[in-house]
């Protein structure tokens, strides 16, 4: 039987071009595809969502999180990038349980899924065997967020640098999970490249994630590591490809940048954590400029907010500053970067990095019903004057009413349904205590200790 629904009068972004913006408008949906965008689509034989006072837009696509992380919330918040590797990747990633990595996924994707993001790149690079390869997939799908599972191996493939080969299990997660790639949640390969791997070793996983027609994301331009020229020393392998999604890219030169967007390769930058940790300034404007729009991420929530409606502002802001400090900068007739710009960013463009556009991140006919509806008659954003501009400077996750994710609605009036929310709470607050417990027993990291207190030595002493 097919189910309808009707989402009425509301200010439609529909970020697709060709419908453009509407000051009251339909979406309908149709067995989880929309069907039709318009100003009125008059009498249908559907389910009516009123969206009278909310802004109905696609939901938004985290193109890089280390979701596993998510219960150690807060704990980097004063760390560097050296102390979060030896703290945290190098240091309580190898406490971490079966049961640990599904209620780390579980609460991160819940809570990703909960501010707006209905897409969402999991970068999983702490599954040490077999059975956390299997609790961190399991977990993103009982999430009900979309979902690709990121298979990054575990932390002992990260001694830089690394002459271990990706792990071999990729192949049975993707013969077993991801024999399609047509489900709600897909498969990617997250993989170390030449900053953390011999160029031998990255020659041979990018072999292996092409022999198993996986997407590829892989970390480069993060820090000192990114000055390496990680992307010259690919290229000089004839290693990159449109299949290639390289994150952060702060101190890749110019002409690494180019190299990407002549290979058709895509990028996801992360502002927050990458200014808060010391990656370098944001490589949004260079990017741009070399032909590349990128998707926005989160990255961890060790050391940051789980929202890209702050990631967008922290994009937007840290740009015009960077374009303001040029000489001649207040003679400009306009700005460089826009907050509809920031907005793709963190739907369609994010979507096109994720190769899903042709699914989501635009409300156009055809693609899967993924769906925000943005309250915009609260005191945060009424009234409406410049929805888009309002979208990306003052709107949070408080403000997000009504989500559906391949047209189920998996919010409704400010609260996710069943038990989602008391369920990833419940069981990051046990097993937080679990894991510190086990830390705190251990010779190696006996400081461990929540409070904001620790301060885990930065890698070069620890080496």
């Amino acid at each position: 039987m097919t189910q309808r629904r009707l989402i009425k009068n509301g200010t439609i972004v529909s970020m697709d071009p060709g419908i453009g913006d509407l000051a009251h408008g339909d979406v309908l949906v149709e067995d989880g595809t929309i069907r039709a965008v318009g100003p009125d689509l008059g009498e249908v034989d559907a389910e009516v969502i009123d969206a009278t006072g909310t802004i109905v837009m696609p939901g938004l696509v985290d193109t890089h999180r280390h979701t596993w992380q998510a219960f150690l919330r807060g704990i980097a918040a004063d760390w560097t990038l050296g102390q979060y590797m030896t703290g945290l990747h190098l240091g309580l990633s190898g406490f971490f349980t079966t049961e640990d990595t599904y209620a780390g996924n579980f609460a991160g994707a819940v809570e990703a899924l909960d501010s707006g993001i209905t897409t969402l790149l999991d970068w999983s690079h702490n599954v040490n065997h077999a059975e956390q390869s299997d609790a961190a997939v399991g977990a993103l799908k009982d999430s009900g967020i979309r979902a690709v599972f990121a298979h990054g191996g575990g932390a002992d493939m990260y001694q830089v640098p690394s002459h271990v080969p990706h792990d071999e299990d990729v192949r049975r997660v993707r013969e077993q999970y991801f024999s399609s790639d047509d489900g709600l949640v897909t498969m990617a390969m997250a993989l170390r490249g030449p900053q953390f791997a011999t160029l031998d070793i990255t020659g041979s996983d990018l072999a292996l994630a092409r022999e198993l027609a996986l997407p590829v994301t892989l970390h480069a331009g993060d820090g000192e590591w990114g000055r390496s020229g990680p992307i010259r020393a690919m290229a000089g392998r004839n290693l990159l490809g449109p299949d290639i999604t390289y994150v952060h890219c702060n101190t890749l030169g110019d002409d690494e940048l180019r190299l990407i967007a002549e290979s058709g390769g895509s990028a996801s930058i992360a502002p927050d954590i990458e200014m808060q940790m010391g990656h370098g300034w944001p490589a949004t404007g260079r990017l741009l400029a070399a032909g590349i729009r990128p998707g926005l991420s989160i990255d961890t929530c060790v050391s940051n907010g789980g929202h890209l409606w702050g990631t967008m502002r922290v994009t937007l802001a840290t740009q015009r500053a960077i374009d303001n400090s040029e000489p001649g900068a207040s003679d400009r007739p306009a700005v460089s970067l826009c907050s509809r710009d920031v907005l793709a960013f963190a739907t369609i463009d994010g979507a096109r990095v994720l190769g899903l556009a042709d699914r989501v991140g635009s409300l156009t006919p055809g693609k899967q019903a993924d769906i925000l509806l943005v309250r915009g008659d609260t005191l945060s954003l009424a009234p409406l004057n410049n929805p888009v501009g309002q979208l990306v400077y003052a709107a949070h996750p408080g403000l997000v009413d009504t989500i559906l994710v391949a047209g189920v609605v998996v919010k409704r009036h400010g609260a996710l349904t069943g038990d989602l929310s008391k369920r990833a709470c419940r069981l990051a607050a046990a097993h937080r205590d679990a894991l510190f417990d086990r830390a705190a027993r251990s010779e190696r990291l006996a400081d461990a200790r929540v409070g904001g207190g620790w301060q885990p030595a930065p890698l070069a002493a620890a080496q």
